[in-house]
């Protein structure tokens, strides 16, 4: 297994004292929702404990724990609101003909810039993240906003490993290398289990495709 991205979470303890007073409500709020999540996911102890787990520290992978939490509610009620995330994908990527979604894993992908918050699509022919939100970023003098994005097509797939931090067995990643070597780490994905497991299968269906 691959080593961890130095750096790759943010601070969740920014904040301090005020965050936790300031936000009691909010977080009242944000446990109650997942924990209904829970309940959807896996009717096993093991299951929700497994999710109970992952979605601490997917809140506190980026650099305001309050934030991730708000902003994973918001991402909720727009793929509600929008018609599921078969439509977002739409919406969002350039499909080829035939192309389904297959899976979809609330993520942060490690950027230079620190982990941005998104959503990972795995459908049959590609892998992509987009962002929650559209980030700055300089054109000139100018600031515009879009939406950070990345797109593997499955068969330029070449490596798929995941790891685990040696000192904190909760921060779990998945590597993804593409044949012309570049490379993209996600980490705190709330179903980290399911994810390595559909993207390692991808990879080995694409490797019979071209054997």
């Amino acid at each position: 297994m691959s080593e961890a991205p130095p750096s790759a979470a943010g601070d969740g303890d920014a904040g301090g004292a005020s965050v936790a007073t300031g936000a009691k409500s909010t977080m009242e709020t944000v446990k109650n929702v997942f924990s209904m999540w829970g309940k959807k996911v896996g009717k096993t102890a093991k299951k929700a404990e497994d999710l109970s787990r992952n979605t601490w520290q997917h809140l506190k992978t980026g650099p305001s724990f309050v934030d991730a939490a708000m902003g994973r509610l918001a991402q909720g009620t727009k793929v509600i609101a929008e018609g599921g995330y078969k439509k977002i994908f739409q919406q969002t990527f350039d499909l080829f003909p035939e192309e389904q979604l297959k899976e979809t894993y609330a993520c942060y992908l490690s950027t230079s810039a620190g982990p941005i918050m998104g959503i990972l699509y795995l459908s049959s022919a590609k892998l992509a993240f987009c962002s929650d939100n559209p980030l700055p970023h300089k054109n000139g003098d100018q600031t515009e906003w879009s939406y950070y994005k990345v797109i593997i097509p499955l068969h330029q797939l070449r490596a798929v490993n995941h790891s685990i931090s040696r000192t904190n067995s909760a921060e779990k990643y998945i590597q993804i290398v593409s044949v012309d070597n570049h490379e993209f780490w996600f980490m705190g994905f709330l179903r980290y289990e399911s994810a390595v497991a559909h993207v390692q299968e991808d990879l080995q269906k694409n490797y019979k495709t071209q054997s």
